[in-house]
């Protein structure tokens, strides 16, 4: 079982890698988008300006891997930005694109009801059946740092096409903190900052990507 840790020029890749041999996922980071699209699952962190990330990210030549990669339902994990990316567009960078796997737009918080950006430890209050969130409870605190978000709506909680993942609550404001569409999965929050709850999460995309790939994680 092969890993790989998508190396684009935007994300923090070190803490990510970390993190991930911590919860038994020993990805193999790569700037190659061949190596990546040999990988039995794929892992794109993410952070900064939407439209800058995504520009890096179109430039590294990963875009058709990735495509590649879902097409074929093979398991990924997106982190914060890496995770807007999944979106049609957001209201940081109009005009620019995001992947659109996903159906929805990124949006900022009103800056009126909420301080901005969101940065600290917040609940995750998980909702319909997401292999991700294994052994989450509700209630649980991850870390979050960002100031734009997809928007969850709790009258209709397939947003996206997502059947299941954990909304949070900033102010007022509620937000898609995590999902798991298929073998899409992804969360707002950063799991290698997020102690217990983010070895947690790590550990169950372990799980997956063992049960979807077979054998153990190498980093080679």
């Amino acid at each position: 079982m092969r890993v790989a840790l998508i190396d684009y020029g935007a994300g923090n890749l070190h803490s990510v890698a970390k993190a991930l041999a911590a919860a038994g996922v020993p990805a193999f980071r790569t700037r190659d988008p061949a190596a990546a699209g040999e990988a039995d699952a794929l892992v794109l962190p993410g952070q900064g300006h939407f439209g800058q990330v995504m520009a890096a990210f179109e430039a590294s030549g990963f875009e058709g891997v990735v495509r590649r990669h879902l097409a074929e339902r093979r398991p990924f994990l997106g982190i914060c930005v890496g995770l807007q990316l999944l979106m049609e567009g957001s209201d940081e960078a109009p005009g620019i694109a995001g992947l659109g796997i996903l159906r929805g737009r990124v949006v900022r918080f009103p800056a009126a009801d909420v301080s901005v950006p969101h940065m600290g430890w917040n609940a995750l209050r998980p909702w319909g059946d997401s292999p991700l969130l294994a052994g989450v409870a509700d209630g649980d605190h991850a870390y979050f740092a960002h100031s734009y978000l997809v928007a969850f709506d709790e009258a209709d909680p397939t947003i996206s096409g997502v059947r299941g993942g954990a909304w949070t609550d900033h102010g007022p404001t509620r937000f898609l903190s995590a999902l798991s569409s298929g073998a899409v999965h992804a969360t707002q929050f950063h799991p290698e900052k997020s102690q217990r709850v983010g070895l947690r999460l790590l550990a169950n995309f372990a799980a997956i990507v063992r049960r979807d790939a077979g054998g153990e994680a190498t980093a080679t």
